[in-house]
This record gives C-alpha cells, sequence and structure tokens, in this order.
C-alpha cells in the first residue's frame, strides 16, 4: 500500500522561505512519478511541481517556477519542495501524490491517487 507523509508546514512571513518533506512508503521514487500538490480555503487542488519517474524530469506549474524545487531522495523514499518568495496567496495545504499507472498529466490531480494528509503552509507577516 503506498502511502505519504507529509511535514514541514508552518508559519512562514511573505518573501520567506519553507522546505516540506513528504516520506513515502509502499513505492520507489525512482520508479514513480511524485507530485506536489496544494489547495487553499475554497479552491480546487492544484498541481504545483512533479518530478518523473526514471528520468527525474521535473515539470512545474507557471505560477511557481524559479522558486519552488521539487527534489527527490530515492535511497530515504522521501520528497522535497523547496519553496522560495512565498505569496500570501499561496496559503495552502500542501499534499503529495503519486501518478496513477499510464499516461499522465504532470500537474492534473485527476491523474494521482494515494494522497497523504498534508501540511499545512500558511503565509503571513
Amino acid at each position: 500500500q503506498v502511502q505519504f507523509v507529509e511535514s514541514g508546514g508552518g508559519l512562514v512571513q511573505p518573501g520567506g522561505s519553507l522546505t516540506l518533506s513528504c516520506a513515502a512508503s509502499g513505492l520507489t521514487l525512482s520508479g514513480s512519478a511524485v507530485g506536489w500538490f496544494r489547495q487553499a480555503p475554497g479552491k480546487q487542488r492544484e498541481g504545483v511541481a512533479c518530478i518523473t519517474s526514471r528520468a527525474g524530469t521535473t515539470v512545474y506549474a507557471d505560477s511557481v517556477k524559479g522558486r519552488f524545487t521539487i527534489s527527490r531522495d530515492t535511497f530515504n523514499k522521501t520528497l522535497y519542495l523547496q519553496m522560495n518568495s512565498l505569496k500570501p496567496e499561496e496559503k495552502a495545504g500542501y499534499y503529495c501524490a503519486t501518478a496513477l499507472p499510464g499516461n499522465y498529466h504532470p500537474l492534473e490531480r485527476s491523474y494521482f491517487s494515494s494522497w497523504g494528509q498534508g501540511t499545512q503552509v500558511t503565509v503571513s507577516s
């Protein structure tokens, strides 16, 4: 059974940085595409970043390009999301998940499953 446990959320000031972690079990990160998504109150869950299985190619939402970095530690089965220059509107629950078998869109939530419980990020002064 695939499971993810996110951590690292918290309160950060606008312009600040935060690194989220996602501990994975039941899969190998090098054999799975895994992504970070976020959901703000009253809004749909949106894709933030994804890292593909074999090549480790990264894909980012336009809104976070140049500020966020997704990475993985395949030995320790941990996914990371380094977030810089955070904005108040990026306050949300952040979740990781793995792509379903077959073709997928790297930032579309309907192609992903095994959602973690999320970690809350608040950007406020």
